[in-house]
């Protein structure tokens, strides 16, 4: 294979995953002319992947055949990950307790970059409850979980992470440096951290980091509507969080030796 063929081979690879990527979007299904225009892909090029990726099962497609969705073998890949992940069997325990003793919704989260990515959730009993799917990407800086591994980080890391001008997901979310840092220092002083309506409006949360290494990548979180997560409930929720990330810590260090 050439340098050209080599480079062209890997420039299609890219630009399948970036297919997947927008159809795994909250958008939902989508035409190829809008992804076409979304990703500046030629539209015979574009065509050319959604075939092979159609064969595979990667995406699959509507009655008409005009929009695609992501396929089953995504699941497939989806469901592997987290039967291998660690983290989801760790907090298996930690998670259902949590949903127990809150009466709310309870998730796990992942960092990446900056992003979170939900691994893991306890759905609670409540007719109004928060709806997130597994496998969901949110902003970091605009969630409870995401600013608790943020605040994990030293400023000049946060700022790797992130991409200045932040997107406001909300008319409450944090978008600026200044702000930003000046909440993941009351993050850091306090142990936990919060939101509300900063990534749907309506809703609260409260979240800590798990250091399960040197570096926390994974946070839970407490979920639920704004009426029902007030100072006093998220207060006491903190510590329950923190007492939880506690034991999963040392559940993990015991595991360790066993690994």
């Amino acid at each position: 294979m050439t340098t050209d063929e080599s480079y062209r081979s890997v420039k299609s690879a890219g630009r399948a995953l970036d297919v997947l990527e927008a159809l795994a979007a909250p958008a939902g299904p989508r035409s190829p002319v809008e992804l076409s225009r979304a990703l500046g892909i030629p539209k015979s090029s574009l065509h050319a992947i959604l075939r092979t990726l159609l064969d595979r099962e990667w995406v699959a497609a509507d009655p008409t055949g005009t929009r695609f969705s992501v396929g089953l073998r995504a699941l497939e890949v989806g469901a592997a990950f987290l039967a291998g992940a660690d983290a989801a069997a760790l907090y298996d325990v930690t998670l259902d307790r949590l949903a127990e003793c809150s009466g709310e919704t309870v998730q796990l989260y992942r960092l990446d970059r900056g992003s979170v990515v939900l691994l893991a959730r306890r759905d609670s009993a409540h007719i109004v409850r928060p709806v997130c799917a597994v496998g969901r990407r949110l902003p970091a800086h605009a969630t409870a979980a995401g600013k608790a591994l943020l605040a994990a980080r030293t400023d000049e890391e946060v700022d790797r992470l992130l991409q200045w001008p932040l997107p406001a997901v909300t008319g409450r979310t944090v978008t600026t440096p200044e702000a930003l840092r000046a909440e993941l220092a009351a993050v850091r002083r306090r142990g936990w951290a919060e939101e509300w309506e900063e990534c749907s409006p309506g809703l609260a949360a409260v979240a800590v980091a798990v250091p399960l290494q040197e570096a926390a990548v994974d946070a839970i979180a407490v979920a639920a509507p704004v009426d029902r997560l007030g100072p006093e409930a998220r207060t006491r929720l903190a510590a329950v969080l923190r007492e939880a990330a506690a034991q999963a810590r040392t559940a993990r260090a015991l595991l360790a030796p066993h690994r």
